[in-house]
């Protein structure tokens, strides 16, 4: 079973974390595709078809797009920032299951929102092979270990939701939407991305995604919001060694984060 973490409440106030990470472990590299695909509405299936065939690590859906639901282990739960949540969308497939973790796993309409999906397998900064998934800690977040990040946009809000495997069973992670790309160093992604900047932190005036995993060491999180990014704003998601507004960063993703659709 995979666990969800699912944050109702405000919960507590923290200073915007801005920390830096400990130094990576060493671990085997593994590598991922990685591109990007538009869609524009009337083309959805033909692009859908193409990145399939050529196995993109990024896909965007506009007018409509998002996944099709192959793989899903049930339906979505609410988070923090349930306010003007956009309608259900569908769950997308395991992160790396049956093939290459940086494929598309399908597109379709929906209708008046943008999708986005991205996935990657983590490997230590300087690895012989590039990732756009890096881990500073490799006792927590081990190489090869797996992430899938989705955001579905529309005029009433934002979704994000993130997938994890491979992580330490029965563990408590922190995780956020930071505001920089993942670099060599960890304080290279930059602080939380805020809706409305402020000297603390907290869910509602963030994306929090903070989720315990399983036995088997696999996670789960999502997290809604009645606003968008702003255009470039959110670059990265970073996974914390610990739950609440801060703690040393143990791995980042870069992730293309898009601004909310305007209706």
């Amino acid at each position: 079973m995979t666990a969800w973490m699912v944050r109702t409440g405000h919960g507590p106030a923290h200073p915007n974390s801005g920390r830096r990470g400990t130094a990576g472990g060493e671990g085997d590299a593994m590598s991922r595709g990685r591109g990007i695909a538009r869609v524009p509405g009337v083309l959805a299936g033909t692009a859908a078809l193409l990145a399939l065939a050529c196995g993109v690590g990024v896909a965007h859906g506009t007018d409509g797009g998002a996944s099709d639901g192959s793989g899903g282990h049930g339906a979505a739960h609410g988070a923090h920032g349930a306010h003007g949540a956009p309608a259900a969308v569908p769950s997308a497939q395991e992160p790396g299951g049956g093939g290459d973790p940086g494929r598309v796993d399908g597109v379709a309409a929906v209708g008046g929102g943008s999708w986005m999906r991205a996935a990657g397998v983590f490997s230590p900064p300087g690895s012989f092979v590039p990732s756009d998934a890096l881990t500073y800690d490799t006792r927590l977040v081990p190489a090869g270990a797996r992430i899938e990040v989705t955001e579905f946009a529309d005029p009433s809000g934002t979704r994000v939701g993130t997938r994890l495997r491979g992580l330490v069973p029965g563990r408590a992670y922190g995780m956020h939407v930071h505001t920089s790309p993942c670099g060599a160093d960890p304080a290279a992604a930059g602080p939380h991305y805020q809706h409305r900047p402020a000297a603390t932190a907290d869910p509602v005036n963030e994306v929090w995604l903070d989720f315990r995993t399983d036995e088997e060491g696999d996670g789960r999180a999502e997290a809604l919001h009645g606003w968008g990014f702003r255009e470039g704003g959110a670059r990265s998601v970073i996974i914390h060694d610990r739950q609440g507004g801060a703690g040393e960063r143990a791995a980042c993703f870069t992730v293309p984060f898009g601004p909310r659709v305007q209706g």
